[in-house]
């Protein structure tokens, strides 16, 4: 894979004088002269590789995929086929840009192994740790088996079994747990954080008892509490947040809240993604999570989740406790998990449900994860893992993965395609 080659990056970007993320070119410096308060700088340099590399639709492909929006054909279809194509400039830019983002992580991790061990060593390696296992979760639920590079290189190296994939990424959730302890602030990785994703990954690979237990030890830890969507969704402190990049406008090349409003909205957009109709009609007049969901603007729907639009940027939320109650709901299963869903649904405006068997439940799970993570990178990947985007998407069995690249698999021959691309 020819992802690094030419890829001139210095060893880290000092962040201008300020607390802030904002990222700017410093200097190369020789790893063995790099010392414990250096590290803060190769910090944030990770902060902005992640949150930017990958694209702006990196954080909604789900969403394109998973039928929640369209384009302005309004057939959700249109996009989904339009994306499963190798040839799509998505595709390629979300795979690249994670391997970017890589490349970045891996530096951190390699120079932070030779310097002694203190706080901040601590913080940054664990950091590190963690966004790696959030790159590698991001790749193997795309494109299932990809290359595993726990150090940067130049070779033509081949796909790894995505087993060894989710095998990876807990190992670096587990060193992550170790390392950190808790942020100043929801816009900070903590151990929660990595708590969290780990809930998820133990989701995604069907590890019901495990991923249970890592979403109850933060639903009951008494740090976090269901909030008001307009605190969430408003950049108002709030306590449902675990971890969000506060996608600052002076830091982010990240301008996703500039896709979603008409030019009609008084912050403008380009309106390039809608809500489908369906996701429209899918909010019930109680559920109090409806008007910062979905906006009406001059006769046309609008999702209402990052309110700058071309005036600024919103912050981009990566784990919070709603997803928690989820997770433990399904994972615990209809007998035992119906009363997180239920909680969940009440404090969201919406009346207790019983569904009859344990189909119901998953869907009423699926339904309940539509409406709470719109616009949040969830709903494809959710109706794969349930072997429900044949029937619910209408999609061909090899378009349960992403295409390779095309321009990857010309650059390296060692890189087999997905079956059916």
């Amino acid at each position: 894979m020819k992802i690094f080659v030419g890829l001139l990056l210095s060893v880290f970007l000092l962040a201008a004088c300020s607390e802030q993320l904002n990222i700017s070119p410093y200097s190369a410096v020789a790893p063995e002269s790099i010392t414990e308060n250096d590290l803060s700088a190769l910090e944030r340099g990770m902060y902005h590789s992640v949150q930017n590399d990958p694209g702006r639709s990196f954080w909604v492909l789900f969403d394109l995929l998973g039928g929640n929006l369209t384009g302005s054909s309004g057939n959700p279809s249109d996009i989904i086929n339009g994306i499963l194509n190798p040839l799509n400039s998505d595709v390629g830019n979300n795979w690249n840009g994670l391997y970017r983002a890589l490349y970045q992580v891996n530096n951190v991790i390699s120079i932070s192994t030779d310097v002694p061990t203190g706080n901040t060593r601590n913080r940054v390696k664990g950091t590190a740790h963690y966004f790696r296992a959030f790159i590698y979760y991001s790749l193997v639920t795309r494109w299932g088996d990809v290359p595993v590079l726990r150090s940067n290189t130049l070779e033509l190296v081949t796909r790894d079994p995505a087993s060894e994939v989710w095998s990876f990424i807990e190992e670096d959730l587990e060193l992550a747990g170790q390392l950190l302890g808790d942020a100043e602030s929801y816009y900070y990785v903590s151990k929660d954080a990595a708590t969290a994703l780990m809930a998820r990954v133990k989701l995604g690979q069907g590890k019901m008892d495990e991923a249970a237990t890592y979403a109850e030890k933060l639903i009951t830890s008494g740090k976090y509490q269901l909030d008001a969507f307009e605190k969430i969704f408003r950049k108002q402190f709030n306590g449902e947040i675990i971890f969000a990049f506060e996608n600052l406008t002076e830091e982010s090349g990240n301008n996703l809240s500039s896709q979603f409003y008409t030019y009609a909205h008084p912050n403008r957009g380009g309106y390039f993604w809608r809500p489908a109709m369906e996701v429209v009609e899918m909010f019930e007049d109680e559920d109090n999570r409806a008007d910062i969901s979905i906006t009406e603007v001059a006769g046309s729907y609008c999702v209402n989740k990052y309110p700058s639009g071309q005036t600024g940027t919103d912050p981009i939320n990566v784990s919070r406790l709603a997803e928690m109650y989820l997770i433990s709901a399904e994972a615990k299963g209809r007998a035992n998990g119906l009363a997180r869903l239920n909680e969940l649904r009440n404090f969201r405006g919406l009346p207790s449900i019983s569904p009859a068997n344990d189909e119901e439940f998953i869907t009423a799970i699926l339904d309940e994860r539509r409406k709470e993570l719109l616009a949040e990178g969830f709903m494809y990947y959710d109706l794969v893992r349930t072997d429900r985007a044949a029937q619910e998407l209408n999609l061909f069995d090899h378009q349960h993965l992403l295409p390779i690249p095309g321009r990857e698999l010309l650059q390296n021959p060692n890189l087999e395609p997905n079956p059916g691309y």
